[in-house]
């Protein structure tokens, strides 16, 4: 059975079907860092399967090292993560085994909402250089755009009334976490950017990125996720691809 947060088994479908960030959204986060990029160390935590790990190693950073607590996502991002220089370390967000002051970037992409928020912020101030930038990004569906996306999406909460998305970059952690971060003592100057990209997908790609969603499995339990599935499967029969819009939203703040 999974439970929320623990993501194995599900890591072959996540390095496989999951897309990537928006590239702008990259460069436009590297702007805001106090040093060039080919002087940046840079840490990931909650890395999964590296997928926004790879994106800044392959932009040129000075290091990279990538943290992941679950056993499954760091053996896939390793094994997907070969030729590039990472240095991948199982510990956690709120204990994440660095020296003080031991990078210019952290990072946490689809992970920070599992956290818990006030010991991962002080450890991200501990770890983080003067001057650093701590950056939470998220990489939601528009489904509005897409009829059939709607109606797929509104399936989940026939099968579950009381779901509540968890990992959403438009959920209710998100829609305050500008305040939060304001808020904090370790951060100030926070800064919050999006880009939208539009990615079309097979429905085996389709199907295999909704089996790659934890919230998801663990509130609807094994039967009735394999029921949402067929239903899916069933939505999509005969159709050869579809469009999806994801929206790359991105919360940097510096370390004070």
């Amino acid at each position: 059975m999974i439970t929320a947060g623990d993501y194995t088994g599900l890591a072959a479908d996540y390095s496989r079907f999951r897309p990537g960030y928006s590239d702008r959204v990259m460069q436009q986060l590297f702007e805001l860092l106090p040093l060039p990029r080919s002087s940046v160390r840079f840490v990931d935590v909650g890395a999964g399967t590296g997928i926004w790990t790879r994106m800044v190693c392959a932009a040129g950073v000075a290091s990279t090292t990538a943290i992941e607590p679950n056993d499954d996502m760091r053996a896939a991002g390793i094994a997907d993560s070969h030729g590039l220089a990472i240095r991948w370390i199982k510990a956690e967000a709120e204990r994440t085994l660095l020296p003080d002051a031991c990078c210019d970037w952290l990072t946490m992409a689809s992970a920070f909402h599992w956290t818990d928020f006030d010991r991962a912020t002080r450890e991200f101030h501990r770890v983080l250089a003067p001057g650093g930038r701590f950056t939470a990004l998220w990489n939601p569906r528009l489904i509005e755009r897409h009829p059939l996306l709607m109606e797929i999406e509104a399936q989940l909460y026939v099968l579950r009334p009381q779901l509540t998305r968890m990992s959403s970059g438009r959920s209710a952690f998100t829609a305050t976490l500008s305040d939060r971060l304001a808020d904090s003592p370790y951060f100030d100057d926070v800064r919050c950017l999006e880009d939208e990209q539009r990615l079309v997908m097979s429905a085996e790609q389709y199907i295999g990125a909704w089996r790659s969603v934890n919230d998801i499995q663990a509130q609807l339990g094994a039967e009735r996720f394999e029921t949402f599935l067929r239903f899916v499967e069933h939505r999509l029969r005969g159709t050869g691809s579809i469009e999806i819009a994801y929206l790359t939203r991105a919360w940097s703040a510096r370390t004070v």
